[in-house]
C-alpha cells in the first residue's frame, strides 16, 4: 500500500470509474511494443538511440500518449513524431488482426458489474481513436461502457490530468471526489492524482510494478481489475441503497 494514503477503497461513494484499456482491461502479451518496433523500423523515429535504449523508454512511458512518446524519440522533430504515431497505429492495427484482441480475463463482466450498480464507466487510451475503436469492436465492448476517450478527445494525454477531467464532464459526474482512476502504469496513477480523483490504483496485470505504481501514489495496488469488486461494487451498493430511501 502507498503510505501517503494507506486504504484499499475509496473514503467517499464512486459515481465514475475511469479506466485504461491496455493492460488494464485488455491484455498485450507485448503488442504495444511490437508495434512500436514495427513503427521504427519503417519510419527510423529513434535513430539517435540504440532500440534498446529507446525500448526502455517506451516501457517507462507506457500509458502516455504515442505522439508524446514518439516525440521525444524523434529529438523533438514533430513531423517525423506524427509520421511514426501513423506508422504505429497502423502497425498496432496489424498486430490485432494477426492475433486478434482479448480483455483482461474478467475485464468485462467486472465493468458490466459496475454499470449494473449504477456508475459510469469511462475507458481511456493513449491510441488514437481509430486503434481505439478497433479494439472496443473486436471486443464488442462498443455498448459496454459509457464513454471511450483518447487523447485527441480530450487535450492532453496522461500524465496530464485531461483524460480522466474529460471523462468526469461527459458523464456529468458531480465531482472528482466521486471519480475512480484504475491503470497499470505510472501515468495512469499521475493522471489520477493531477485530476484529484478520489480514489487511484494500479494494477498488476501491466506494464508496471507494485513499487512504481505506489511511488506514484496509488491508494491501492489490485492484482487485476477483477479486485475491484471487493474495492467498489459494496460502497456502490451501499449508496444507491441510501438512494433509495
Amino acid at each position: 500500500m502507498n503510505p501517503r494514503s494507506p486504504r484499499s477503497t475509496p473514503s467517499a461513494p464512486i459515481e465514475l470509474v475511469v479506466l485504461d484499456m491496455a493492460g488494464t482491461t485488455v491484455r498485450d502479451d507485448g503488442v504495444v511494443e511490437q508495434a512500436f518496433g514495427r513503427a521504427h523500423e519503417r519510419t527510423g523515429v529513434a535513430a539517435r538511440m540504440p532500440w534498446d535504449e529507446a525500448l526502455v523508454y517506451v516501457r517507462r512511458t507506457m500509458g502516455q500518449s504515442k505522439l508524446d512518446v514518439f516525440t521525444h524519440l524523434a529529438n523533438g522533430d514533430r513531423d517525423l513524431a506524427a509520421g511514426a504515431t501513423a506508422a504505429f497505429e497502423a502497425a498496432y492495427g496489424e498486430l490485432v488482426a494477426e492475433q486478434g484482441v482479448e480483455e483482461i480475463p474478467g475485464a468485462g463482466a467486472v465493468i458490466a458489474a459496475l454499470r449494473d450498480a449504477g456508475l459510469a464507466v469511462a475507458l481511456t487510451t493513449g491510441f488514437a481513436p481509430v486503434t481505439r475503436d478497433a479494439i472496443l469492436d473486436g471486443l464488442g465492448w462498443r455498448d459496454l461502457v459509457d464513454v471511450a476517450l483518447s487523447p485527441a478527445d480530450a487535450g492532453r494525454g496522461r500524465p496530464a490530468p485531461d483524460l480522466v477531467l474529460a471523462a468526469l464532464m461527459r458523464t456529468q459526474t458531480s465531482s472528482v471526489e466521486r471519480v475512480a482512476v484504475v491503470g497499470d502504469t505510472v501515468s495512469d496513477v499521475e493522471s489520477g492524482r493531477r485530476a484529484g480523483a478520489g480514489f487511484v490504483a494500479g494494477v498488476l496485470s501491466g506494464a508496471h510494478d507494485r513499487a512504481a505504481l505506489e511511488a506514484a501514489g496509488a491508494d491501492a495496488v489490485l492484482d487485476d481489475i477483477t479486485a475491484l469488486r471487493s474495492a467498489l461494487l459494496p460502497r456502490a451498493t451501499e449508496s444507491a441503497t441510501r438512494g433509495l430511501r
